[in-house]
């Protein structure tokens, strides 16, 4: 069972994500800032992390660029997942290290698409 770090300060967003992932078979661990998260990847050492971008302490973007830093964490797939949804807000998560993007609220089927991909690519290499 894949375990996948959830980083969401949104209580209600939290529940509902984790517990969807979970009946898919996934285990959720979560943070609700971005330095948590950032702790909580190095402890927890997830197969892919969901990053909400809009966090308390610090954002997605620069916890992404701490986890990137990792020597360990280079190849952990990372999904954005914000309600941001202005041009060039995907190439800013791109650029942050994120490996995907995904726009709230969130479309259960295309997330898990999304997460299916990145797993299958991480075990294919």
């Amino acid at each position: 069972m894949p375990k996948i770090l959830l980083v969401e300060d949104n209580e209600m967003n939290r529940d509902m994500l984790s517990r969807r992932l979970e009946r898919k078979g996934y285990e959720i661990v979560i943070a609700i800032d971005g330095e948590q998260g950032v702790a909580m990847a190095q402890s927890e050492r997830p197969a892919l992390i969901l990053m909400d971008m809009s966090l308390p302490v610090i954002d997605g973007w620069e916890a992404t660029r701490r986890i990137r830093a990792l020597p360990t964490f280079s190849d952990v797939p990372v999904i954005a997942l914000t309600a941001h949804a202005m041009a060039g807000d995907q190439e800013k998560c791109v650029a942050a290290g994120c490996d995907d993007y995904d726009t709230k609220p969130v479309d259960l089927p295309r997330l898990l698409a999304k997460i299916e991909a990145l797993l299958l690519r991480e075990s294919a290499a």
